[in-house]
C-alpha cells in the first residue's frame, strides 16, 4: 500500500484537499482507494500561522515513487504552493510517507518519509486505513 499525506493551511482548505484529491484519483495511473477523517492541527516548526487541516490517502499506482513524487509537485504547484520559508504556510502539501515496504533514500526522496514518526498529524489519519 502507498499512503500520502496531505494538508493544507491557507486558503478554503477543505476545498482545497477535495480537489487536489479528485485530481489525483482522475489520473489513470493512480486510483486513491481510501481516505482518512480530515483533522485540524496545530502547525509544527513555524506555530505563528494557521491551524493545518490534515489526511491521509492510500492509494494504488503504476508510478514509481520518484514519478509518484513529481505528480504530486506537479499538484502542489498548481495550487500556488510556495517552498519560501521551511514548515511555512501552504496552500497545499502532499508527502510520499509509504510506498508500499520500501525503502528509499535519494536526493529530494526520502520513503519512508523522514519524520513520519515524529508527526501525529500523519499518525492519527494513517490510524484510520
Amino acid at each position: 500500500m502507498i499512503y500520502i499525506g496531505i494538508g493544507a493551511n491557507l486558503g478554503d482548505r477543505e476545498k482545497t484537499l477535495q480537489e487536489a484529491t479528485d485530481i489525483l484519483n482522475a489520473k489513470p495511473e493512480i486510483a486513491v482507494v481510501a481516505a482518512s477523517a480530515v483533522y485540524e492541527t496545530d502547525p509544527v516548526g513555524v506555530v505563528d500561522q494557521p491551524y493545518f487541516l490534515n489526511a491521509v490517502l492510500q492509494v494504488h499506482t503504476s508510478l514509481s515513487a520518484r514519478n509518484l513524487l513529481n505528480c504530486l509537485l506537479a499538484i502542489e504547484r498548481k495550487f500556488g504552493r510556495l517552498r519560501e520559508t521551511r514548515w511555512g504556510p501552504r496552500t497545499l502539501d502532499l508527502d510520499i510517507l509509504l510506498y508500499g515496504d520500501a525503502i528509499i533514500n535519494l536526493p529530494g526522496l526520502q520513503v519512508p518519509h523522514p519524520h513520519l514518526h515524529e508527526r501525529a498529524f500523519v499518525l492519527v489519519p494513517l490510524c484510520d486505513l
